[in-house]
């Protein structure tokens, strides 16, 4: 949304574009509580009316438990975006959008929908969004944490479910290539990727077996020296997707 967005409000893609690549395989994506309209309406009516409300660029918002990353009020935004652990940002207008993503249908044939709430946010600079360089070091520092880190806590990384999350991380990967629309820099990919492979690290430690920590405290222990890396991969994250709002000087 934000990706895509920004290059649709720059005028670097067409709006048809925009919301295909926005809407992907999903079955379909409908806003709620845009100002001026009195019921749900279709992305693309929603993204020019954003535009004719002001808005001119678009910031992602990862928020977790005490950390409100990418936040700026007021409570009731920052609860919704908390239980959804994602938002969306406009920037020109003091609006924020909530994703809640519906699922229908049996096994192998599920038809995803997603509604985007539309809410009042606070014109404040967002929380605790480290600029593109600052991300790229940090990332070069948690991605050796992370290895030192489950190597010490003797994380199992092989066998039939790490590999397949590696599969999953090839093509993510790969397809991160178009993730970014067009109007990012380079740079921003190159976060991107790594974020994403750090934030994979991170999700082999909690889901590929117990490795040497059996005990609980020694799984409370391997999470409290992962959750700084956890958290410096979604920084990365917001700073790859919000970079450019950045770039064209907004906000």
């Amino acid at each position: 949304m934000a990706a895509w967005g920004n290059a649709q409000l720059a005028g670097l893609v067409s709006p048809d574009e925009a919301v295909s690549s926005i809407v992907g395989e999903d079955a379909v994506h409908r806003v709620e509580g845009l100002p001026g309209e009195t019921g749900p309406v279709g992305l693309s009516l929603a993204l020019g009316r954003l535009r004719v409300l002001g808005v001119a660029g678009l910031r992602v918002a990862l928020p977790a438990p005490g950390h409100p990353l990418g936040l700026s009020g007021p409570p009731e935004f920052n609860a919704r975006a908390l239980e959804a652990e994602e938002a969306v940002v406009a920037v020109g207008a003091a609006l924020g959008l909530v994703p809640e993503v519906s699922e229908a249908g049996p096994a192998g044939d599920v038809h995803v929908s997603v509604t985007w709430h539309v809410l009042p946010v606070r014109e404040a600079p967002p929380a605790d969004v480290p600029s593109l360089s600052e991300a790229e070091r940090e990332l070069a520092e948690a991605l050796r944490e992370a290895t030192e880190v489950l190597t010490r806590l003797d994380v199992a990384g092989s066998g039939p479910v790490a590999e397949a999350a590696l599969s999953a991380y090839r093509a993510r990967a790969e397809a991160g290539r178009d993730a970014l629309a067009p109007g990012y820099p380079p740079r921003a990919v190159r976060v991107l990727a790594l974020a994403q492979r750090v934030d994979l690290m991170v999700s082999l430690a909690y889901e590929n077996g117990h490795g040497g920590a059996v005990a609980a405290s020694e799984m409370a222990a391997r999470a409290e020296a992962l959750r700084p890396v956890e958290r410096v991969a979604r920084r990365a994250l917001v700073a790859a997707y919000n970079s450019a709002v950045e770039a064209r000087g907004l906000g």
